[in-house]
Order: structure tokens, then sequence, then C-alpha cells
């Protein structure tokens, strides 16, 4: 029961007793305290004046009264204008941290029997996952395990653009130029070497437009005509009618990137319930195609070409099918999405996607709507604003992109230099600092990309990420890592941390009101699918402990019973800060 909840209930129980009226405590507004006012938490008088019949202050006096003589949970009360403001008493607080402290599950939302697929990541097999892939990443897995921790089924889903025209392009490119090549010759990851392909060929196509232009065609018809774009396109078509030469190409080529994936999946901690390929769902789109045309929503041009003609929903047509019978990315995603409502009977379906894509899924949830899918309306968006550098913004056809697996290292490198440099390791072997420098590393990378809203664009920084002090993943790594060592230590002084009758400090209830929290914010986070909201709480959280540690002793304090106490603040402060951060799919080592 959070304090709001709590103060609802006796305030019911109040006005039954003083005016023999029943009322619901969902019915009547609490809220925290304002600042300016003193108080834990707020009662507003208003609506309750027609069954008092009294003014605000005498209202106010008359329920402040009945709390303060029978709940020993309140100490104190004062009615300013219509709002009363509670004071709660030791015991309130002591309780609230025996509540925390005693619930192993603190934090999980009960079960609300809602399933939920989150798809995200959803890569093409042309190149390496890169920096933007890697915020896509973390904000999936980021919202999926908030969406499980607020009481719903989750299905961590990804669909890998394993077929069509940029794929083509990097097969092109390995038969034109890299002499058979493999992994193991060339001593690269598949998906750097098939990335190396995509690169080249976008300079092939320069060379061949140059040369168009040149010899006086306009740009746009020579990036159309262009030799290489003639032969990727009928690369396309071969593949779709089943070559045996290109299909043998095609697999080989993927099963190189594929495997790359899984090396920085690992990495990053990312891991999947289900995983949908567009070779094997294009198809479904195509029956939809055909579907919209028997039902007169779509409409097929001479050319051959299926359309939607969504102008008079404001949009404009959009193109289904090109005129030689090949799939377009939205001809795939209406047929995955039919695939998965009726697979696993979706009550959500999420979809983790740059902003630049938001007219892709309007479309989509119009489209499907007009094939008359009742479940359209239940997909959602979550539209995440673009990863910059300090230089600008990538751009995978020149090779200019930070790629995700030398972006990990050079994460792992700045962490061992912080750690170095400031002595924290010391006392640590060689195997347990190897690994405590990843923690770190993927820990700062983490933190500072879920930190920011995702509606927001970002600039990412690696070395103000790995900063030890401030708004960081390693300064809340270093506070659970604090509380650890001062926890083995009181073990070694064979102290015991207790829940004893010890009085609050009033740092000490700052320190429990945010840990009381905890489920709010859990909720917070996932109605609006923001890790931000718990990346925030962390670090308040961290924050005011170490406030607290620096103005307040622990294993120093003579009196035992507070002493004990304070241990036992300290380790649930600890375990609820990892809870938090595993939201986050951070790991808080115990020494640092």
């Amino acid at each position: 029961m959070t304090p709001e909840q709590f103060i609802a209930s006796k305030a019911a129980l109040a006005v039954k007793a003083l005016y023999n009226t029943d009322v619901e405590p969902s019915a009547l507004q609490v809220t925290f305290t304002r600042k300016e006012f003193e108080g834990d938490c707020t009662l507003v008088l208003f609506p309750l004046l027609r069954i008092s019949h009294s003014s605000p202050d005498a209202t106010g006096e008359a329920i402040g009264s009945w709390l303060l003589e029978n709940c020993p949970e309140i100490r104190a009360f004062n009615s300013v204008k219509g709002f009363l403001n509670i004071c709660f008493s030791n015991l309130f607080w002591r309780e609230a941290l025996e509540a925390v402290t005693s619930d192993a599950s603190f934090g999980q939302l009960p079960p609300t029997g809602r399933r939920i697929m989150v798809e995200f990541s959803s890569p093409n097999t042309n190149k390496p996952l890169h920096l933007g892939h890697v915020r896509n990443n973390l904000l999936g897995e980021s919202v999926s395990r908030l969406l499980a921790a607020a009481g719903n089924e989750v299905i961590k889903a990804t669909l890998v653009n394993d077929r069509g025209v940029h794929i083509c392009k990097s097969m092109y490119a390995w038969q034109q130029c890299f002499d058979g090549a493999t992994p193991e010759s060339s001593g690269k990851k598949g998906d750097h070497l098939v990335g190396d392909c995509y690169v080249a060929f976008n300079d092939i196509l320069r060379r061949e437009v140059d040369a168009l232009v040149a010899g006086g065609m306009d740009k746009e018809q020579a990036e159309k005509e262009a030799p290489c774009m003639k032969a990727v396109h009928e690369m396309l078509v071969k593949w779709e009618q089943g070559d045996p030469e290109v299909r043998a190409l095609w697999k080989k080529m993927n099963g190189w990137v594929l495997s790359g994936f899984e090396q920085t999946y690992k990495t990053l901690g990312i891991s999947f319930d289900k995983v949908y390929y567009e070779s094997q769902t294009y198809l479904l789109g195509k029956e939809l195609v055909q579907k919209g045309l028997d039902m007169g929503v779509f409409q097929r041009d001479p050319d051959g070409s299926v359309w939607c003609d969504l102008t008079a929903d404001g949009l404009d047509r959009k193109l289904l099918l090109r005129s030689d019978g090949t799939s377009v990315y939205m001809t795939q995603d209406l047929g995955t999405a039919e695939r998965r409502f009726a697979e696993y009977n979706l009550d959500s379906h999420v979809y983790v996607v740059g902003d630049e894509q938001n007219y892709h899924f309007q479309v989509l949830k119009l489209v499907l709507a007009k094939l008359g899918f009742d479940w359209a309306e239940r997909i959602f968006h979550l539209s995440y604003g673009m990863v910059e550098l300090p230089d600008g913004k990538m751009k995978s056809r020149e090779g200019t992109v930070v790629d995700a697996d030398d972006l990990m290292e050079q994460m792992r490198r700045e962490a061992r230099t912080t750690s170095e440099e400031s002595g924290k390791l010391e006392d640590v072997d060689e195997a347990e600092k190897d690994r405590l420098w990843s923690v770190i590393g993927l820990g700062a990378l983490k933190y500072f990309i879920l930190k920011v809203d995702p509606r927001k664009k970002m600039l990412f920084n690696p070395k103000e990420s790995i900063d030890f002090n401030g708004n960081t993943g390693p300064f809340i790594q270093y506070t659970h890592a604090r509380i650890c060592s001062i926890l083995r230590k009181a073990g070694e002084l064979g102290y015991v941390p207790a829940l004893t009758g010890a009085e609050l400090s009033p740092k000490e209830i700052r320190l429990v009101r945010l840990l009381d929290q905890y489920p709010q914010k859990v909720a917070e986070a996932a109605a609006g699918f923001s890790p931000a909201v718990i990346a925030a709480y962390a670090y308040d959280l961290a924050k005011e402990f170490n406030q607290y540690y620096h103005e307040t002793p622990i294993l120093r304090e003579p009196d035992a019973e507070s002493r004990d106490m304070r241990l036992s603040l300290a380790g649930t402060l600890a375990g609820v800060l990892a809870k938090a951060m595993n939201l986050l799919g951070i790991e808080l080592p115990q020494r640092m």
C-alpha cells in the first residue's frame, strides 16, 4: 500500500466515523505534500465539504484530529485552505521499510493478464549493428523488462530483414570485388565483411553514376540506369524466383552476418523469444495484398503495381507491390502483423523503431484497419530519436557509422583507463579486473543511452558517460559496490543487519520514502515505455544514499540498534537499486 493509499483508506474511515457516510478510498484525492508545506501526504478537502456541511478549515481540523487520535502512524497535521497536510510518525516509516525489506518480489506488479509483443532490433543482413542499433536494442530490451515487471506477459521478437535490394547490393559487390573472401580468410566477423561489401557497392554505384552524368544523363535517371543497379534488381527477381545460385550465395552471406549478430547480442545482453525472417514472411503480405484487391481496398495500376490510395485520409498513395511483382517493406509488415496477432492472441504489439519511420507505421495501422483487422488500433510505435555524434550523423553506405562492436570495446577501454587513474581496482586480480572493465563500460553505455527520454534525439559522448561522478552508470554501480563493501566489513566485525525499533532520522526517512516509490516508478515507466524514468529514479536513490553516507556513521555508530537498522536500510537500498538497474539491463558489481 502506497502512502497515498494508506491516507485515503484512513480518511475514508474518518469520514464514516465523523459524518456517518461511506466513501470509497479511491474516490479521495491524496497527493504528496508540496515542499513549501510541512507534511508527507495531502488530502484534498473540497470534495468532502458537501458531506461535512462545514468550512474547509473545520473539516480539516475534524478529520485531522480523528486521524491523530486513531492512527499511531500519524504524528501531526495542519490544514491550509482546503488541504489537509498529514505528517507520518516514525512507526509508519519503520513499517514501510519492513514491507520493502521483507518482500522478495518488491517492485513486481500483479499480473494484468495482458500479452504484449515487443519487436526491436530488426536489422538488415547487409551490415553490422551500429550505434543506432545499440539504442534500439537497449530500448527494446529495457521496455520488455519494464512491461514484464508491470505484470504483463512479454514476447521479445525481432524481424531479420534478410532479403531485398540492400542485401543484393552486398551480394553483387562480393561477387565483383572480394575474390571469394570469407570471414576466416579475411580475419573479420562475418557481419563486418558483408558491411564492407555494402560500402563497396556504393563506391561502384557512384563511379557508374558519375560516368552516366558525364555522358549527359541527369543524376536521378543515372541512379536507375547504372549497370550495377540493374544487376541488383535482376538478382532480386531471381531470388524471388528461387534461382539456386542466387539463393546459395544469399544463404552463405546471411549466415556470416547472423553469426556476427549473435556475438554482438551476447555482449550487449540482448535475447529474443521469437525470431522472424523477412524471407519467410513476405509472401504472407502478398496474400493480404490480394485480399485488399478483392475487397476493393487496393488498386492495380496499368504497369501491374499495386497501391492503396490514402489521399482521403490525408496521406498519399502507398505502394504495396512493384510492377515486377516484388514486395516492399510495407508488404511484409502487413503479413507479419497478421501472423503475430493470430499466433499469439496479442493484446498489444509494440514496434521499437526510429522516428524516421513515423509515417510508415501511421500507414501500417491505417491499411490494416482498412483490411478489417480490429486489432490495428492496438499497435503502438515506440518512436525514438536518432543518436548523433559530436561530428554529426552516421551514414552506413559511406562507411561512417560507429560500429557496435568497436563502440563496446571503446567503452571497455574507457572504463579501464578511468579505473586505473582512480586506483579503485588496485586490490582486484587481473581476471576480475577484466570482467569489471566490461561490466563498467557496458553499464556506462547503457545508462547514458537509456537515461534520455526515448522520444528525444541524443548526442553520445563516450568519455562523459564513463565518469564515476554525476548522473552516470558507473556512479550508480560504485554506490552499490560501496554498500556491498560496508556490509562485508560489518560481517567481518560480527554485525548483523536487523530492523530494530531505532528511530529513523529525517535523512533515513527520505531514503525510505524513495524506496517506497519504486513500484510506482515501475508502473509509470512501463505505461510511458520510458526506461528514462527508472534511470532517473536509480540516480536519485544513489545520490541520496551517498549524501546520507557522508553525513551519517554506519559502522562507527555506537548504538547497536541504530547501527544494525542502518545496515539493514543500506542492504535493502542496494537490493532495490540492483532491481531498478536490472530493468535497464545493467549489472551492479559488488566491488569496484
